[in-house]
């Protein structure tokens, strides 16, 4: 039923959210062993590797509007179906974030003003990199995340790979962006932490909506356009209800 599908959504973008963003909020700077950027790429990217063994047959494991749309604009999924997922991403992610900062505020020190691994640009730049730079960086990632995706998810494609494929596609997006924008390329991963840090995180977080959306949109429609052929929609195999 439809129903299990939205659930696992947000499910699996609780799980995006609060390890990938957990993994920079209390693991990457830790003294002597931080795990440092590498680690938090390769956190993100384990995220989705396991959400999509775990729950891509039963809703396709999207955990990010942009990928839904994305999906869509390829003619990989249905429209009627954007808005609920859309929906049901954004509140695994807010509900992940507050988990998140239950746990990370236990520590002395602990300071939403360092960021809360909010996404952001100019001052609030790892790399103090402007608006345009964050902007187009967003763009460019989230395409070329939705034509791995698009790739990897063909019907002609290597059998039961595409996991792999999209998680190490994340992973290497985290490692050329993080110090543009603190990587977003996931609507909904950006609006979980901006919720709680407010003020600039809310007011820049108008970029990770618009970009990420652009890009994966563009994405779709130049994967459609270089493979027309049909290939399966993804969506998972829940029962209809």
């Amino acid at each position: 039923m439809n129903g299990r599908k939205y659930a696992a959504e947000a499910i699996g973008t609780f799980w995006l959210t609060f390890a990938g963003c957990g993994s920079a909020v209390i693991a990457a700077g830790f003294p002597q062993v931080g795990i440092g950027l590498l680690g938090v790429s390769l956190a993100f990217g384990l995220t989705v590797v396991t959400m999509a063994y775990a729950i891509g047959h039963i809703s396709g494991c999207h955990l990010n509007p942009a990928v839904t749309v994305g999906l869509a604009a390829g003619g990989r999924f249905p429209t009627n179906q954007i808005l609920p997922y859309i929906v049901a991403q954004v509140a695994g992610a807010v509900v992940a974030a507050g988990v998140l900062y239950l746990i990370a505020s236990g520590a002395p020190g602990f300071d939403l003003a360092k960021g809360f691994a909010s996404n952001g640009y100019g001052e609030h730049s790892p790399g103090k990199y402007g608006l345009f730079a964050g902007f187009l960086t967003e763009v460019v990632m989230t395409m070329m995340f939705l034509f791995i995706i698009m790739g990897a998810t063909h019907g002609k494609a290597p059998a039961g790979f595409a996991p792999l494929a999209i998680g190490l596609g994340l992973c290497l997006i985290h490692l050329v962006s993080i110090p543009v924008t603190n990587t977003s390329v996931n609507p909904a991963r950006s609006t979980g932490p901006a919720l709680f840090v407010g003020g600039w995180a809310m007011g820049q977080l108008w970029l990770f909506w618009v970009a990420p959306l652009i890009g994966g949109a563009l994405g779709g429609i130049l994967y459609r356009w270089l493979s027309e052929e049909p290939s399966g929609q993804v969506v998972g195999t829940a029962p209809a209800e």
